[in-house]
């Protein structure tokens, strides 16, 4: 198999792809340490490309600070869309297809109704925006690209939602967690596993896709999905996000239809209850 480059190894995407890879025994993947994966760095991106010569690259690097990117504007900007650039101009150059992940912040999320890829994107925050524009520059300069969307990323690895409700139930005899926000939780282990296969498919129809768990929920269901399956005892109350306000607008409906991703690449979507099932099995074994 061609070789693929993963930039953001470190992160929560990043390591997940590399237990995948190990799992589904690809070999011809290489994680970069970040000495290599400035993608800031346009001249070190053509040193990276000329030395691996890979088919694929995925970008997992991002600015994902939601509310602080509202005040760091710049450099959210640079990570986002000058990086996403940069990589797609490396991959028209040496004729790599780039796998460039993105966001339901890219919508509005003020209608009820599963969000297409074709549907109006209308960011509401500059995490979104920034994203936006990345995606914009990707599909500017380069024909062979796979944007695929997704929402509520967690895992085993890095800072996220599941890990931070855990860490909080055990010190917190109950908790306040938003309701009117619905959209759908990700496993980024299921993320890293569609992404491998688009690639390993070699099927052709790039552009948009989205992907996350099956399934609707609110933070307030998710984080009482969180403890039921951990067996944690903590009360749990729901509140408006008027009650809860940050810096940053987020959507109140980013629930995203599947269906393109599911019937272009024959991919099968777990549940996001049965995912978070695995996930937190995983966590508790490894302590």
């Amino acid at each position: 198999m061609s070789n693929i480059v993963v930039f953001g190894a470190s992160g929560q995407l990043g390591q997940c792809l590399k237990k995948v890879a190990a799992s589904k025994a690809i070999t011809s993947i290489v994680f970069l340490p970040k000495s290599e994966a400035n993608i800031l760095d346009a001249d070190l991106l053509k040193v990276v490309f000329e030395k691996y010569k890979p088919a694929y690259a995925i970008n997992c690097a991002a600015y994902t600070a939601v509310d602080k990117a509202e005040d760091d504007i710049d450099f959210a900007r640079e990570l986002n869309k000058t990086g996403a650039l940069n990589l797609a101009v490396q991959c028209e150059n040496y004729g790599a297809t780039l796998v460039q992940v993105s966001t339901d912040f890219v919508f509005k999320g003020d209608t009820p109704n599963p969000l297409g890829e074709n549907d109006i994107a209308e960011p509401i925050s500059i995490y979104g925006l920034t994203k936006l524009e990345g995606e914009q520059e990707v599909a500017a300069v380069l024909l062979r690209h796979y944007i695929i969307r997704t929402s509520w990323l967690y895992s085993e690895f890095a800072n996220n939602f599941v890990k931070t409700m855990l860490k909080l139930g055990t010190n917190r005899d109950e908790l306040k967690i938003i309701a009117d926000q619905v959209g759908t939780p990700t496993y980024a282990i299921d993320l890293a596993a569609a992404i491998l296969d688009i690639i390993v498919s070699g099927n052709g129809n790039y552009g948009i896709y989205h992907y996350s768990n099956e399934g609707v929920t609110s933070w307030y269901d998710f984080a009482k999905g969180i403890f039921d399956i951990s067996k944690t005892n903590v009360k749990v109350y729901p509140i408006r996000t008027s009650e809860y306000p940050t810096r940053a607008t987020r959507p109140k409906f980013s629930v995203m239809d599947k269906a393109k991703i599911k019937n272009t690449f024959g991919l099968e979507i777990p549940y996001w209850r049965d995912s978070l099932m695995v996930c937190i099995k995983a966590l508790q074994t490894a302590q």
